[in-house]
Formats: C-alpha cells, sequence, structure tokens
C-alpha cells in the first residue's frame, strides 16, 4: 500500500517543478521585471494547460524562493529573487549542528574569506582617495564606538560593502550580506558575543585600508586573510565555550 501511495506521488511532484519551470520561462519571455503583475491564476490555467490547484502550487513553490509575490487581495507579481531563501537556508543548515561544533560557522566564513580575497585583489590598486577617505571614515566611526562600549556590528559590515561598490557588481554586496546575516543570526542564537577587544578588529580594518593606500595588493589580501582567520578563532573559542 505504501508504494502504490508513492507511486502516484512521485509524478505529482514532478508535475509540480515542471510548472515551476514554465512559470519562470514565462517571466523571462515576457521580460517581466520585478514587481510586474504576473498573468491571473485563469490565464496561466489555460497558457500552461493545468489544472487551478497546480497553478497554485506552482506559485506557493516560487513564493518560497521570491522568485513570485503573491500578494491576497491583489494578484501575484514577479518578486526580487533576493538572496533571502538562501540565507534562510544557510541558517538553518548551521544551526542544525551541534552547537559546540567548531566547523559550523568556520565553513561561512571560509566560504566569505574566499570571496573577499579573491575581490580585494580587483580593487587593490584602482580605489581612489575619496573610496579610501570613505573606508578610513567607516574605521573611524568603528573605533570611536568601541571606545564608547557599543557595539559596531553594522559599521563592519558597511565597510565590507563599502570596499568593493567601485566594481559596479550588485550581486556582490548581496552574497556578502547573505553570509553576514547568517553569521550574526547563529551568533545570536548561539548566545556568542563579539570580539571583546574592539581595537583588535579596529586595527585589522585599519590595516586593510594601509595596505591598499600603499597600491599593495599582496598586503591587503594578507591583512584580509588575517582579519578572518581572527574571526574564525573567536567562532570557534565561543562554540567551545571558551571566553
Amino acid at each position: 500500500m505504501p508504494e502504490e501511495t508513492g507511486s502516484r506521488r512521485r509524478p505529482e511532484r514532478r508535475l509540480s517543478g515542471q510548472i515551476q519551470r514554465e512559470v519562470m520561462q514565462l517571466i523571462l519571455d515576457r521580460k517581466l521585471r520585478a514587481g510586474a503583475p504576473l498573468p491571473t491564476e485563469a490565464e496561466l490555467m489555460e497558457d500552461l494547460g493545468v489544472s487551478r490547484n497546480s497553478v497554485r502550487e506552482a506559485l506557493k513553490a516560487l513564493q518560497a524562493l521570491d522568485i513570485v509575490d503573491i500578494r491576497h487581495g491583489y494578484g501575484t507579481y514577479v518578486g526580487e529573487a533576493s538572496l533571502t531563501p538562501l540565507v534562510d537556508g544557510l541558517t538553518f543548515r548551521t544551526l542544525a549542528r551541534p552547537s559546540d561544533d567548531a566547523s559550523a560557522l568556520a565553513e561561512i566564513l571560509q566560504v566569505r574569506e574566499v570571496l573577499e580575497e579573491g575581490l580585494i585583489r580587483r580593487v587593490a590598486g584602482t580605489l581612489s582617495e575619496a573610496e579610501l577617505d570613505r573606508l578610513e571614515s567607516v574605521v573611524t566611526r568603528m573605533e570611536a564606538a568601541g571606545q564608547e562600549g557599543g557595539p559596531f556590528a553594522e559599521l563592519d559590515r558597511e565597510f565590507h560593502e563599502l570596499l568593493y561598490v567601485s566594481l559596479g557588481n550588485a550581486l556582490v554586496p548581496q552574497l556578502l550580506g547573505a553570509f553576514w546575516t547568517v553569521f550574526h543570526r547563529v551568533s545570536g542564537i548561539r548566545g556568542w558575543t563579539d570580539d571583546p577587544a574592539p581595537e583588535v578588529t579596529v586595527r585589522r580594518h585599519r590595516d586593510i585600508v594601509t595596505a591598499l593606500r600603499a597600491h599593495d595588493v599582496e598586503g591587503a589580501q594578507r591583512a584580509m586573510a588575517f582579519h578572518f582567520r581572527g574571526i574564525e578563532a573567536r567562532a570557534a573559542q565561543e562554540s567551545r565555550g571558551v571566553s
């Protein structure tokens, strides 16, 4: 009996996935941008040749991916296709690991480190004095916040996103922001604290700016790597309950 149920369900899952792909292709073919209204359910049923329930199931699945935006009472629109599903999935994946697993956050940090070490080579030597001054200003504000005993996690995030603005790549800040959000979500849930010596964090960021001002590509990459090694070491200590 269970086998018969399974055999009936497998084709349905394949059909649902196929309808999702067809809806996405429809969006692409019609060149619909984020915020644009999708055809009505009735129109999708006719265009795709499927039932209302199949359309609704596909749209709900696409809504979870932020590909469509279902506004009850108003209609269905093209979504932003943000990285929110990635953030939620990575957060769950990391939290599903044992709380004393030192590698849980290390994996997130290592991916971000690889991204930033590669990205910083692209911007090192090309940043203008004005751009470097803006980075220095963020570090100065981090230092002031640390001296007052306040958190500066958002300033840290601003520094790293500002660092790569000159690339003109809209995906870069989204990816960095995604990994930053996962790290801080998990840290907050696990009760892991910030670096107890904020001046160390400030110094590591200032070392990055110093290398960039000197147009020292290798030095900038080393400074970035050293910065991440410090974060990884702190995360490992916190996961083991070592202060």
